[in-house]
Parts: C-alpha cells; structure tokens; sequence
C-alpha cells in the first residue's frame, strides 16, 4: 500500500508542455501515486480525463482492452480538431478483433526469427551511421545518431529504395520537431503522399516487404482500402522509429549524467542487455496514452462512466517505488525489470523486439569500438505531452 504523503499538493497539470521541457513532472506524479492515483484532470485547451499514475493501475488498465478502448485515439488532443482520423483503421486505434486481424497481417515481420534475420543489415546500417558520427567528431546525437538507426532499419523493413531514405528521415525530422506546428503538419502530409505512391506501386507489384503485405493483404477477406494502407504505413513509420529515437538518445543522456553506469558496461558487457530495459524504463518516452471507457467502471472508488477518457502516464508507473526498488535511480543492472515503457496486454508495442535490438547494437557498437562520448553543449528537452526525452543532444565522439 502507499502511504500518504505528508507533502503538500503541488498544482497539478499534466498537459503543460513545458512541464516536460522545463520543468519537474515526477513531483506532480509521485504527489499523485500517494494521494490521489485515480485524479480528474480539470479540462483545458485538452478535454478533462481520469489520470492513472500507479503501476498496478496502469497494467490492470492495459489488460482491459474491452473496457478501455483505443479507438477512439491514443493521445489527448483538443476537442476542436474532432475524432483522430486512423480512429477504427490503424494497428494502435483499433479494438478486437479488427486489431488483432491487422496485427496478424505483419506479426511474422516483427517476430525474433525476423528480427534476427535482418540483425546482420542492422549491424551495418549502425556501424555506418556511427562512422559517420565519428567523421563529423561533433553532432546532435538525437538527429545525426539515434534518429537514423531505426528510421533506415524500418524504411529498408518497409521496402523503401535505400535512395529516398535520406528523404523521409527529412520528412520525419520535420514532422518530429518542436518548431512551427504547419511545417509539421506538411512534413506529414508529404509522408503520407509518399507512401500514397509507395502502396500503389506495391499493390501493382508487390515485394518481400511490410508495404507490400498491407497493399495486398486482406481481413475479412477483403482487401485494406488504399487509405487504410496509408494510415498504417504511416503509424508503422512514426511507430518504428519515434520513440527508439528517444530512447537512444535518452540513454545516452543517462549513460552521460550517470557515468558509473557506462563504466560498469564498459567493465561487464553482458550486463547490455539489461542496461537497455532499464534505458527503457528511465525514459519511458512515450509520456502519455490515451484510452477511452466502453462502460460503467470504478478505480479505488472513483467512479468511470461510458465515454470518460482515462489516461495512463508511464513514465510514472516506471518509478512506481512499490514496485521497483530506488525507483529514480538508473541501475543498468536492475533485475527485475518489469516496466510497461512498451506498453502491455493486446497492445504491447508490436516493435518491441526490433527496438530491443536497435538499442543494443547501438550502444554495442559505440562499446565494442571504445568510442568516448562526451557532451558539447547543453541538451535540450522536448516541449510535449507526448513523448519526453532530448531534442537536441550535442555531443563529441572520439575513438579512444
């Protein structure tokens, strides 16, 4: 059981962007775990919404995909800008059994025997960008490293010619960024009429790639309509290579303000593959995920009635103290490690293992080269209530 606190209610609001930029989100979320774990956020630009913040809360949420419905949208937005348009139509805002049917479809390409197939190309793809990190000697380790790892490796999972590569992870960097919200929306725009094209070529002639089997793959035994195969390729894109992103950079960022913990991987490198779930669980990149009431329900008490959104925040649920021992501290050795940054239940983050990987032959290959990272600069955070973690990341790399 948590205890009451005996600090002060700090004022709470989730849906500050700065608060994540700027600010100190764990103390509005820790006041929450003790005092108040199910809150009715008051609306504000955003509509209002039940707000979880313990662990258990969270995951038991998860495992109710009937009672906490995704689609209707994952994510806050403002009531004005109307239902989320993938709503029904892609694999993260659909329900049973529509969901599980899409999932289906492209399950196998993310399966381990998949994903180790293609660890020799993903080896590769990493040692190129790091070479080219080392040539360029100071970069911005979120745009010039961790950006380009999962966008080649799921651009070359996509079946996108290695020649436009350099033009979506354009596109995506606009779309990604913090700056004008109409550049994004462009950037957007242009990466869904990119794939408009790329799903007509691979219906007519379809290849060994994930696009092609949305192009030609059925459910119900009817084909995805040419929009639909958009929308997905779009949500595989943006799932495939945002928030490993942040990961990656957000690790980096803790490898650098906990040098300890490099060295120890330095030390003992089999401890990688458990530094990456605690990377994963010290970012939690995706700061907030959205679900909708189906039904009637109640939560320590408080009442849930049909159509309230509730929404799970997990970057507190991962430094839930009940849960994990020395919850803010980043322990590459914590065993066991059992964070929900990838989500849990029927929507347990279908990249999961490829993510897994893209981390570990990462920071793998910056060890196995004894390249010295250092910071040249201040990091900046990203102003969102999205997703959390650096912006920019100027660093140096050196061989040692």
């Amino acid at each position: 059981m948590h205890n009451e606190s005996a600090d002060p209610a700090p004022q709470i609001n989730l849906v500050d962007p700065g608060l994540y930029s700027h600010g100190d989100p764990f103390v509005q979320w820790r006041w929450l775990r003790a005092n108040d774990p199910v809150y009715w956020h008051p609306p504000t630009e955003l509509p209002g919404f039940w707000a979880l913040t313990r662990y258990e809360d969270v995951r038991t949420a998860y495992r109710d995909a009937e009672t906490f419905s995704s689609a209707q949208g994952i994510l806050l937005r403002p009531a004005d800008h109307g239902a989320d348009p993938g709503g029904g139509r892609t694999l993260a805002l659909t329900d049973a059994p529509r969901h599980r049917q899409l999932r289906g479809l492209v399950d196998e390409w993310f399966a381990v025997r998949s994903v180790r197939a293609l660890e020799h190309e993903m080896t590769d793809i990493t040692r190129r960008i790091v070479d080219k990190a080392l040539e360029q000697g100071s970069c911005d380790f979120v745009t010039d490293v961790a950006a380009r790892v999962p966008l080649y490796v799921i651009c070359k999972m996509m079946g996108v010619p290695e020649s436009d590569w350099e033009h979506l992870y354009d596109l995506t960097s606009q779309a990604f960024a913090a700056g004008d919200p109409l550049e994004r929306r462009f950037a957007h725009l242009n990466i869904l009429g990119y794939f408009e094209e790329l799903q007509a070529e691979k219906a007519a002639r379809p290849g060994d790639d994930l696009v092609s089997v949305l192009a030609t793959g059925t459910v119900d035994g009817e084909r995805l309509s040419p929009d639909d195969v958009i929308l997905n390729c779009d949500n595989l894109l943006v799932g495939g290579t945002e928030n490993t992103r942040i990961a990656a950079a957000g690790g980096m960022l803790a490898f650098l303000e906990h040098p300890d913990q490099w060295q120890l991987l330095v030390d003992e490198p089999t401890l990688l593959p458990s530094a990456v779930e605690e990377v994963m669980r010290w970012t939690s990149t995706a700061t907030h995920i959205l679900r909708t009431a189906t039904r009637k329900t109640e939560i320590h008490g408080r009442t849930i009635e049909a159509g309230d959104r509730v929404v799970f925040w997990l970057p507190s649920a991962n430094r839930d103290e009940t849960v994990f021992d020395s919850p803010d501290s980043f322990v590459i050795a914590r065993k066991p490690n059992r964070h929900l940054a990838l989500g849990f239940g029927e929507h347990f983050c279908l990249g999961s293992m490829l993510a897994r990987v893209e981390l570990r032959l990462l920071y793998g290959e910056l060890l196995d080269r004894n390249v010295r990272v250092e910071l040249d600069g201040a990091p900046t955070l990203l102003d969102s209530i999205v997703v959390n973690g650096p912006a920019k990341l100027p660093v140096k790399l050196t061989l040692s």
